[in-house]
């Protein structure tokens, strides 16, 4: 049976901004005095959390996993405009909803487990080690905090509770026409007094868990409008009636996951927050949050492929050796490792950073905050805007990258059905494509390349004391941040919009590999027997990415961009 309540992800409740994360999302630990799982003080909330992974690796481990063949198998089906889960992901669910597992960031007052993000994240790559396409459908759950944050106190009285006893959620976004760009979207939702509702018209496509219980619906409200200003956030109920699947796609991976096309026919539904906000604010913290949830998706495949290749590379023989005594089987599976563990260190820093805002936000609606909790709520909110694109990109990235590493260390067999990595090969695709591409993330990066935000975070980062047996590799890492700001400066001093975002991805990918190289060093410094190979395996490869970057960026010629356009 496979473990996945590893020590990797333990580590990271041991952070220290973890206390401060604790003291917020407590408030105090008042719930104590209503709530006989609350707990009292910090340690009891670690304790609380460890308890909680113990429980999803279990449940992960004994019933997800050993269901996850089957459900690739047999897929969700179309029944009568329905959709209906593959039988063994009714068993998930059900296994899930038993142990506890949903609603896990709503407060306790809606029967939530009033989680941080940071562990929300740790559940969400544990189970989608075991079975990724599952985790799509469980982790949805976390829509429920766009509706907490932007819904009156009626519709979270209504819908939280019901989340939080285990119905599924989905987020209604994309149509024919309105894939990356949303501000096309065209759904119409119009008023009916009569009925006290909105009702909603118009075709959804590429909808994730698309017949779920609860939707959160962008749709066009200002008639007459054609870009993001027109658009509105609806909450639809199923029970409501008026939506039906016309078709789920059949896709490379993922099988698990319904992945619907819905027939909107004058269904009820009713808005959330306000006209107009739909695009400029709550989809764009509904999007975050779902950045955030791929790069643990990915993750969760990053360590699952890892673990196949590992296995797999200890047990073949070949030449009368065991191939994991072939060097080069042995760097695919160091390089594996390394990109695992500083991607993971990535992630849960954003996820901290979130946190740390996030409860700040939920405190301020209860009173005042001060000005130093205001300043600290914008100062992490930046922060995590700024990491947020970097976790996602970065992670999807390296999920490829190791199931692509886990079948080559397979050789042969790795290109057959029976064996798991090609699973999570054709899982992983998706990952760098869906809630925004790859291309997209260095988007929504690169402004705080440019305007310097990165830099001077990467400056505060090597300030941090490193243990002396890593010294040497941070000084090398300080040499490659001013490779970075000289590569900043050259893309700048051409001043060309083209220039600019022809070079935009090798100044993420600098930029993202050396916060990840000064995360790592962290790592080791604070448990070098789990991260100290990591770390000495990760700084000299992305030493070659970066001196590579920079030496491009700098002899670039942007007369080869209009060459290009020609041909």
């Amino acid at each position: 049976m496979a473990n996945y309540n590893i020590p990797e992800i333990t580590f990271q409740l041991n952070h220290p901004l973890m206390r401060r994360i604790v003291e917020l999302r407590e408030k105090g630990f008042q719930d104590a005095e209503t709530y006989p799982d609350a707990p009292v003080d910090h340690d009891d909330a670690i304790e609380n959390y460890r308890r909680v992974i113990e429980i999803t690796a279990e449940v992960a481990a004994e019933i997800i996993e050993p269901n996850s063949e089957d459900v690739d198998l047999e897929g969700p089906h179309l029944q009568d405009g329905r959709m209906i889960y593959a039988s063994k992901t009714f068993e998930n669910l059900d296994a899930t909803r038993k142990a506890g597992l949903h609603g896990v960031s709503m407060p306790r007052r809606y029967g939530g487990l009033n989680l941080p993000n940071v562990v929300f994240s740790m559940l969400s790559e544990i189970i989608s080690s075991a079975d990724a396409g599952f985790q799509n459908i469980w982790s949805l759950q976390s829509c429920i905090d766009t509706l907490y944050e932007f819904g009156s106190d009626d519709q979270r009285e209504r819908f939280i509770p019901r989340v939080c006893a285990g119905e599924s959620m989905s987020m209604d976004l994309t149509e024919p026409d309105a894939g990356s760009d949303l501000q096309r979207v065209m759904l119409r939702a119009t008023p009916d007094p009569e009925n006290n509702c909105w009702r909603l018209n118009g075709v959804k496509r590429f909808i994730t868990n698309g017949d779920s219980d609860i939707h959160l619906v962008l749709a066009r409200s200002e008639e007459g409008t054609k870009d993001g200003r027109g658009l509105s956030m609806f909450i639809y109920d199923k029970r409501d009636g008026g939506v039906t699947v016309r078709h789920i796609e059949h896709k490379l991976g993922i099988h698990g996951s319904p992945t619907c096309e819905l027939v909107y026919k004058n269904a009820r539904a009713e808005l959330c927050g306000s006209t107009r906000m739909g695009l400029i604010k709550y989809v764009m913290a509904l999007m975050n949050g779902a950045r955030l949830g791929i790069a643990a998706q990915s993750v969760g495949v990053e360590q699952e492929a890892y673990n196949e290749a590992l296995a797999y590379a200890r047990e073949r023989m070949q030449f009368g050796k065991h191939i994991i005594e072939f060097p080069a089987v042995f760097d695919m599976l160091s390089r594996m490792k390394a990109k695992l563990d500083a991607g993971r260190a990535l992630l849960y820093q954003t996820a901290r950073y979130v946190d740390v805002y996030k409860a700040l936000e939920d405190i301020a609606r209860d009173r005042a905050l001060t000005p130093e909790e205001r300043q600290e709520m914008k100062r992490y909110q930046r922060i995590a805007d700024a990491f947020t694109p970097l976790a996602k990109g970065m992670n999807s990235e390296y999920a490829n990258q190791n199931a692509y590493d886990a079948i080559s260390v397979h050789g042969g067999s790795g290109f057959i059905m029976e064996y798991k990595c090609q699973r999570l090969y054709r899982d992983a695709r998706i990952f760098s494509i869906y809630e925004g591409t790859t291309q997209l993330q260095v988007v929504a990066a690169v402004r705080y390349i440019t305007n310097g935000t990165y830099l001077s975070i990467i400056e505060e980062m090597l300030q941090n004391e490193v243990a002396e047996q890593f010294k040497p590799l941070k000084e090398r890492v300080a040499h490659l941040v001013d490779l970075l700001r000289e590569a900043i400066d050259a893309v700048k001093e051409a001043d060309d919009q083209d220039t600019h975002d022809f070079l935009a991805r090798r100044l993420y990918d600098m930029t993202a590999e050396i916060i990840m190289a000064l995360l790592l060093l962290d790592d080791a410094t604070r448990d070098a027997d789990l991260f100290g190979r990591s770390a000495a395996v990760y700084i000299p490869m992305i030493e070659a990415n970066v001196i590579g970057h920079h030496a491009y960026v700098k002899a670039f010629d942007p007369s080869c961009l209009q060459d290009f356009r020609q041909e």
